[in-house]
């Protein structure tokens, strides 16, 4: 029997877990010392690992891009976390934002 390809699940059952770091230990956990550092660290954590993203696609190799991906994501879901996002929110805007073009939709944001 094969094993089933991850999904996208995996990004909540990771938000839990970084959820569930909140007021841990900083010493025992990087998650838990991005978290105490504030959402000022986890931005700028997210703006470095999207510098890495971006320099794997355009310099480094398939692997590499997925790598950075993932550490993109997660750090991501900490900022998320810092700054009091569930992911649901997100994924709701996604939804109100599907069927709609690019164009159409950031023409309608409030300025």
């Amino acid at each position: 029997m094969t094993k089933a390809a991850p999904s996208a699940e995996i990004l909540e059952r990771l938000f839990a877990l970084i959820e569930s770091r909140k007021g841990g230990d900083p010493a025992a956990s990087y998650t838990a010392k991005l978290l105490a550092d504030g959402k000022g660290r986890a931005a700028k954590k997210l703006g470095e690992e999207a510098t890495e993203t971006v320099i794997a696609a355009m310099a480094g190799t398939p692997s590499e891009l997925v790598r950075e991906s993932a550490d993109l994501l997660y750090h991501l879901l900490v900022l998320w976390a810092a700054a009091g996002v569930e992911p649901n929110e997100v994924w709701a805007e996604l939804a109100r934002r599907e069927g709609t073009s690019g164009h159409a939709e950031k023409a309608a944001r409030p300025r």
